[in-house]
């Protein structure tokens, strides 16, 4: 795991876009997706609220590969089981270890500091957990 500061939509270098997530989908089957750099992504990409909320439907909270747009990959990576509650340290140890699982053939992979923001964990906290998990091709952003 490496750090670097910077937007997280603007780093040109990136292969895949890691957008930290919750477990919580709608009536209408979209997840929910309200704030930080889900918020940015969806705004840009519309249709990952859907396939992100049927995917948590079949098979639970977990990272999930919602596809290829502009030229980037991007994952979720869970940090919340529902959008109300603080971050789960545990949570997130077991989506970097899925995320790890996923990404051994790309080269840079970016995620914001998961938990971090609307997820009220401080990255001193949630650094050391994870850290020894994510692999040396993993570029974790801070703006």
């Amino acid at each position: 795991m490496k750090e670097v500061k910077g937007d997280l939509w603007k780093l040109p270098w990136a292969d895949v876009i890691c957008i930290t997530t919750n477990g919580y989908v709608k009536a209408n089957g979209r997840a929910v997706i309200g704030r930080g750099c889900a918020r940015e992504a969806v705004i840009q990409y519309p249709i990952i609220e859907r396939w992100l909320g049927s995917s948590i439907r079949k098979y639970g909270n977990h990272v999930v590969d919602l596809g290829i747009h502009d030229g980037k990959q991007l994952f979720s990576f869970p940090v919340k089981h529902n959008w109300w509650e603080k971050a789960d340290i545990e949570l997130i140890k077991r989506s970097a270890l899925e995320l790890t699982d996923r990404i051994s053939f790309w080269h840079k992979v970016l995620l914001p500091r998961p938990g971090c923001g609307n997820g009220h964990l401080s990255w001193d906290e949630v650094k050391p957990a994870i850290e020894s998990i994510l692999p040396d091709n993993v570029w974790v952003v801070s703006k």
